[in-house]
């Protein structure tokens, strides 16, 4: 899994939620939209959580990009708040989910892995 956010302190508490999380593995971290994008293109994880508001490349367009290079098995957006995302906006950037960072623990993240393994 890549963690994609500008933020330290979310960084860290991503890294220690993936390690507490059986089944997962954290395989880089990304402070910028840039880096997710050539770091997935290197790594190809198969879920990149990023952060929707970043500066620079957003994680909205970091996403698409990702998406289109097909350098991830799913993409799924992370945010502060997730009302800010509309469907239609996750979708056009090809992300697979929307999720509130205080929503994020070991269920929500095992959850998030089965929908994107169901999806066609």
């Amino acid at each position: 899994m890549l963690v994609v956010d500008d933020q330290p302190p979310f960084l860290m508490a991503a890294r220690r939620l993936i390690e507490s999380t059986p089944g997962f593995e954290s395989m880089g971290e990304a402070t910028s939209g840039e880096w997710a994008v050539t770091l997935a293109a290197v790594l190809r994880p198969d879920l990149v959580l990023i952060d929707v508001r970043m500066p620079g490349l957003g994680g909205l367009a970091a996403a698409r990009c990702i998406t289109l290079a097909r350098s991830a098995s799913a993409v799924v957006l992370v945010s502060t708040d997730p009302e800010d995302v509309t469907a239609e906006a996750a979708e056009g950037c090809g992300a697979v989910a929307v999720i509130g960072k205080q929503h994020l623990r070991p269920t929500a993240l095992t959850a998030l892995w089965q929908r994107c393994e169901a999806r066609p």
